[in-house]
């Protein structure tokens, strides 16, 4: 009577090893992909090894480049050019309203638009901050942060005036800008940024809001007028948004008092952070030896110089707009006519911006 030969472990280790190195082999012929071997032990053995193979390759390539750097340095030729990685912002799409350095129509348009005359130092920024007619906790606290951030603002309480009503009081006491903070489920949600007398009109989604009390080791800022940065804002329309904040601030920044507000455009999130500068002065110890270096300490000196050492201090808050819509005009939600609207089919292409 015949019977099976029973199969040990060894064996079955053996086999299987074979059998990923069969599959791994035909998977490195055939270029197939690790998702397409069902056994969960086999893929995982193939992708480990694919990984590994990418991580040898990376390493002979950058041993290969810094060789080929370092035969230049020798030889006093010039140095292989550099590898630009490849990102979201370097791979954007092609966009026709990118602003450029020689655009003659866009500079002439800066001085027939809206903001133009506090740009150009002609009237003095006068801000008033108002809320939703139903605030929130943290509403206050932002508004008073605010109002800290922007010189020359002052809050007013809504109460139940209708917006269209406070715009027209707010151009008979010769303010140049309205800033409302609308407030959802007791946390501030978005901004809506009026110019005037004329508009325009943005409304912001406000995001990712955090106090100057939840910032860790935050300063305290002063009434010095900040310096203000605008960085990337590229497009027609994201020169425009720009210059709208632009004319939220005096443009005489008080320098001595080493403040510095930044709203930051990337992928169209507008990013902002208030800082301080801070110099301190330090003691770096250094040691000069006279002769040929010997293990005992005894001909070292120390001397002591001081360093002026320059860092940043956040001042708070933090926060992140987003662009909804840019309406001409003042506030107007029934008649009013929209310079851009954000739109859901806008968001197709991760690479695709309009700031």
């Amino acid at each position: 009577m015949g019977f099976k030969r029973k199969r040990n472990d060894k064996e079955g280790d053996d086999d299987a090893g074979e059998e990923v190195r069969e599959v791994s082999h035909t998977v490195k012929k055939s270029h197939v992909l690790p998702s397409s071997i069902k056994n969960k032990d086999q893929r995982s053995a193939v992708y480990a090894k694919i990984k590994q193979e990418k991580k040898r390759d990376k390493i002979k390539k950058t041993r290969a480049r810094d060789a080929a750097e370092k035969k230049a340095l020798e030889l006093g030729e010039e140095l292989p050019p550099k590898k630009v990685p490849r990102t979201i912002e370097n791979t954007r799409e092609l966009d026709e309203t990118v602003c450029k350095p020689d655009d003659e129509e866009l500079f002439a348009g800066h001085d027939a638009d809206e903001f133009s005359s506090i740009i150009k130092r002609d009237s003095i920024p006068k801000i008033l901050i108002t809320t939703c007619r139903f605030n929130s906790t943290r509403g206050p606290a932002f508004i008073s942060e605010l109002l800290s951030v922007i010189p020359n603002a002052h809050y007013f309480k809504r109460g139940t005036y209708d917006l269209k009503k406070i715009v027209e009081y707010a151009n008979n006491k010769d303010f140049t800008s309205i800033v409302v903070v609308h407030t959802n489920r007791r946390e501030p949600d978005a901004l809506v940024i009026i110019a005037l007398p004329e508009g325009p009109t943005a409304h912001f989604k406000l995001s990712k809001l955090v106090l100057r009390k939840d910032i860790k080791g935050h300063g305290n800022p002063t009434g010095h007028t900040p310096e203000l940065i605008l960085n990337n804002f590229t497009t027609r329309l994201g020169n425009r948004v720009g210059r709208m904040i632009h004319s939220l601030f005096p443009q005489n920044p008080n320098f001595k008092g080493r403040r510095v507000v930044t709203f930051h455009n990337q992928r169209d999130f507008i990013f902002f952070r208030h800082h301080r500068y801070i110099f301190e002065q330090k003691e770096t110890k250094q040691s000069d030896t006279k002769g040929k270096k010997v293990k005992e300490a005894k001909d070292e000196k120390s001397t002591f110089k001081g360093k002026t050492i320059a860092r940043l201090q956040e001042c708070g808050p933090r926060f992140t707009l987003k662009l909804r819509s840019l309406q001409h005009g003042t506030f107007d939600t029934k008649g009013g006519e929209y310079e851009w609207v954000h739109k859901a089919e806008m968001d197709t292409s991760r690479r695709r911006f309009f700031l």
